[in-house]
């Protein structure tokens, strides 16, 4: 059991037969009248996601979340294979449930497959990623007022923005849960 004044982001709980992830929460205590927990929660099988608050005394039960490292190794249309480490079998997950930050994965990398009774609802890929800039365009020298950036194509497709001097064929470390450029690797 868990209580509403425990929520943490990421946490996941069973409430009304479905089951939630905490994607934001807020602990707030006004001047007059009892506290209470805004949150943001996900359902976690349809994706859907709602605003909520909570008497921070409401309870509800755990819902244990299978987070399973895997290896994604190619995709075929929408599906996109992952390869089980211990018994090699490839799963395949529908486009649909792959989230924002697949977008930093390339082939060849781990992932953690998160399910919930054997249903995939989600993917973890790693935190930070180390991918090569294939476009960008080039930095003018005396060009630097401050943190000045530019769009920036890496190896999987996807678009960040980075600081002026880092050039085509450039290796960068990015943080996948934001999308931003951390360092040169």
């Amino acid at each position: 059991m868990i209580s509403a004044g425990e929520f943490r982001n990421g946490i996941t709980f069973d409430m009304d037969g479905n089951v939630y992830q905490v994607i934001e929460f807020q602990h707030v205590k006004p001047g007059k009248g009892a506290a209470f927990v805004r949150t943001k929660i996900k359902n976690v099988i349809s994706g859907a996601v709602t605003e909520r608050t909570f008497n921070p005394t409401e309870k509800f039960e755990n819902a244990f979340v299978e987070r399973k490292e895997m290896e994604y190794s190619y995709n075929d249309g929408n599906l996109y294979y992952f390869m089980d480490l211990e018994t090699y079998e490839q799963v395949p997950i529908d486009e649909s449930k792959l989230g924002d930050a697949f977008r930093f994965v390339k082939e060849n990398m781990t992932c953690k497959v998160l399910s919930y009774k054997g249903n995939v609802f989600g993917i973890e890929p790693p935190n930070f990623v180390e991918l090569e800039i294939t476009e960008t365009d080039p930095g003018f020298k005396g060009d630097t007022a401050t943190n000045a950036t530019k769009p920036a194509v890496v190896e999987t497709g996807a678009e960040i923005r980075v600081p002026l001097f880092i050039d085509q064929g450039d290796r960068v470390r990015i943080d996948t849960r934001t999308g931003e450029y951390m360092e040169r690797a």
